[in-house]
């Protein structure tokens, strides 16, 4: 079926390109020379751009810095400037054969749609047209940059960006009208915005522009202010401003000029730009951001095949795309008060996915770049102080909203486990206050209320989501506990702990599964081989008692406690049994339309299935299906991803898998599977190495025989935080049989 759907979505884009009369002169097609490294060389922006809608991985081939601001590059659209449903969330979508322009912001892999400002788009015959058709073989994508070749306005648009600013060189053919419109009422795909202006500067030479945006998440709050300071390298001719935005003639052919951006002022954003740009032109710059990504790429020098190194290298980039640093030049930031404040001793990060991240993204940060996961951790505190409770999904200026529960507990209660210094106790604080009910939004607070009542919550006490919410309150009570417990509050460690087990009162001892259970405490009929992942992007909320996946994808979720949870089937043989069906039963295709009720990695809520065989004390299993999850679900292809990457948490997911290891989320430990990568070096910032070599390694070779850790054996399938930072050689011993 999936492959129907794509041959229609390509006969579609065929047609739309074969409508516009897409062409010109080869001379005029991008084919820079590329300004890559060692590591940056292997990362194809492209992976995850496209596939089925809903399921692709909602990705950009955007110019950005590591964790920057700025993310410049193409909005596309269906034929006569139509944004699809569900297709660009991210602003890019590979199928579309045409484009609106360029704009400087997105969020990445999400299925959100929010920023997508001042964008920039080159004219037609001095006009802006409604849409631009283009060719992928007329585009390049690398770390810190972007090109295509327009053929309707003879001109290629290349771009690069720095932390918090964008930098332009159009090349015009040389009859043609050297144009640009830039527009300050522009947002991503269905959002909106409010109060936009320009206003030109004296002499032609630059100008500001302001809007407040209202996308998917932003408006969901008071809305996002957000600035511009544009400034012009090559001499404006002409500069007519509108209602929306502002038409710039130009002089010159070769057409450049520089944008910087902030969420506080166009003073600021003129700051930054001058802070960030000032005094280097559009390569100093692209060599500068290319520079940034080989130093955060370098944090693992992996030894694989051709095709492993670009999944891979792609993967750590993406994993580095957001959060999203909101701090200025000036060490300003706009907080969930609305309010101006200065950053101390931090960069204040936003847009951060918690409720996937939490998984895998921020454990991955732990490891290879803690200066990030430090970052978060303060912004996450500061947004509570300001806002009055922990996020879990902050984006901008403000809560989304989205999703449920508590994440940030998993991301604070482990990185104390693993060392890093921060405010616990007052973390702790909005912990256990959010686990009693006491803060939170109303529906937060009354879901937690009737948690802690019941021992489960009750699904005719809450809108939707009983089950998930259930096991995913169970899960993060025991994260606060474990971070009560090592702060020296044990008493409230042990309420908490009791009430992380409340998962095992929506256990069905008749069908063996988590089922939604009414207050009164009888259980509600559920088809347990079906996905609620329609209900969820359609609305029809048949089975609304779990998010975005079905009772057999929830059926392992209980991390916390996967001991409790094999005893509930009755027996280890029996638990591995049913996982074993679990897994085989994936869909067939990666990226599916319909992804069925079997293991999906695709979305979070069962990424971490294939790793509880070695709970189970079947390592061998975990090895089997980790190497076929790495194999099947990941690809260099446009749909190379599961599902939407959700701010990089599939692609941690792949990153850390293929080197053999995997978070336990919400702890210190990791669990040891089968690396599919001949060696790697993970480089700490502390200067220490941990070499991992995986002996006789190969696509048949997927068993573990022993692993040791600076020669001494590892049992038991994990290794702790302390153990893998502390450097040395991890040694794997690869077979053919287990």
């Amino acid at each position: 079926m999936m492959k129907i759907i794509r041959i229609i979505v390509s006969l579609f884009v065929s047609a739309e390109i074969a409508f516009s009369g897409i062409g010109g002169p080869a001379s005029h097609r991008v084919t820079p020379e590329r300004e890559t490294g060692k590591y940056t060389q292997y990362v194809n922006p492209f992976i995850g751009t496209g596939g089925i809608p809903w399921a692709c991985a909602m990705l950009s081939p955007a110019a950005c810095a590591p964790f920057g601001c700025v993310r410049v590059g193409p909005d596309t659209c269906a034929a006569g400037g139509t944004a699809s449903i569900k297709t660009n969330t991210s602003g890019y979508y590979y199928e579309h054969g045409h484009m609106l322009g360029f704009s400087h912001g997105r969020l990445s892999g999400t299925g959100a749609r929010d920023y997508g400002m001042f964008r920039v788009t080159p004219c037609v015959n001095g006009r802006k047209p409604a849409s631009l058709p283009f060719l992928h073989k007329d585009e390049s994508a690398y770390p810190g940059y972007y090109g295509v070749y327009l053929p309707s306005c003879s001109a290629v648009c290349e771009m690069t960006a720095s932390s918090h600013c964008a930098l332009y060189r159009f090349t015009f053919a040389e009859k043609s009208t050297p144009t640009v419109y830039i527009d300050a009422s522009s947002c991503i795909s269905s959002g909106r915005t409010e109060d936009s202006s320009v206003t030109p500067g004296e002499g032609g030479k630059n100008l500001t522009a302001s809007a407040t945006l209202f996308g998917t998440f932003s408006g969901r709050y008071q809305g996002l202010p957000v600035y511009m300071y544009a400034e012009f390298d090559t001499p404006a001719k002409e500069i007519t401003p509108d209602e929306n935005g502002v038409t710039v003639k130009f002089a010159d052919n070769e057409v450049r000029f520089r944008t910087g951006i902030s969420f506080i002022s166009a003073e600021n954003a003129r700051n930054n730009l001058e802070t960030e740009t000032g005094g280097k032109d559009f390569d100093a710059v692209l060599k500068s951001t290319v520079s940034e990504w080989e130093n955060r790429l370098s944090a693992i020098d992996i030894q694989a095949d051709a095709e492993t190194m670009e999944i891979f290298y792609t993967a750590l980039y993406r994993s580095m795309i957001m959060p999203t640093d909101f701090t200025d030049s000036s060490g300003e930031y706009l907080g969930f008060d609305k309010k101006v404040h200065l950053a101390q001793g931090f960069r204040y990060r936003t847009d951060m996915s918690l409720w996937d991240t939490c998984r895998t993204t921020h454990s991955l940060y732990t490891v290879i770049a803690p200066d990030i996961q430090r970052d978060c951790i303060d912004s996450l505190l500061d947004m509570a102080d300001k806002g009055g409770v922990l996020p879990r999904w902050p984006m901008g200026a403000g809560y989304s909203g989205s999703m449920f529960g508590n994440p940030a507990n998993i991301v604070l209660t482990e990185s104390f486990l693993k060392g890093f210094d921060f405010d616990a106790e007052k973390a702790c604080d909005y912990m256990v206050r959010c686990a009693q009910g006491e803060i939170g939004d109303e529906d937060q607070k009354r879901d937690m209320l009737a948690y802690n009542e019941y021992g489960y919550l009750p699904d005719d006490m809450t809108d939707r989501y009983s089950v998930s919410k259930t096991l995913e309150f169970s899960w993060e009570n025991d994260a606060v506990s474990r971070l009560c417990s090592a702060l020296g509050r044990d008493e409230e460690a042990e309420m908490l702990s009791h009430r992380s087990g409340f998962y095992k009162n929506i256990w069905n001892s008749g069908s063996r599964y988590f089922m939604p259970r009414n207050s009164d405490g009888s259980f509600k009929k559920v088809i347990t081989h079906v996905t609620s992942f329609f209900d969820d992007i359609f609305g029809t909320k048949i089975f609304n008692a779990f998010c975005e996946g079905g009772a057999n994808h929830w059926r392992w979720s209980a991390q916390q406690d996967v001991q409790g949870l094999i005893n509930l089937f009755g027996s280890r043989e029996l638990f591995v049994s049913e996982l074993e069906k679990f897994m085989k039963s994936a869909s067939a295709e990666r990226a599916a339309l319909d992804p069925g009720s079997g293991y999906w990695i695709g979305n979070q809520h069962d990424i971490h299935t294939p790793w509880l065989f070695t709970d189970a004390g079947r390592p061998d299993l975990t090895q089997k299906w980790v190497r076929w999850t790495l194999a099947n679900r990941f690809s260099t292809d446009i749909d190379g991803l599961d599902g939407n990457d959700d701010g990089g948490t599939l692609s941690s997911w792949y990153v850390l898998a293929a080197v053999g290891i995997y978070p336990v989320a919400g702890t210190d430990r990791y669990y040891i599977g089968s690396p599919c990568v001949n060696s790697a070096v993970i480089t700490f910032p502390s200067g220490k190495t941990l070499k991992i070599t995986a002996h006789n390694n190969s696509k048949k070779n997927i068993y573990v025989s022993s692993v040791t850790l600076n020669r001494a054996e590892i049992t038991g399938g994990f290794i702790t935080h302390d153990m893998l930072t502390s450097g040395g050689e991890l040694v794997f011993e690869m077979t053919d049989k287990y």
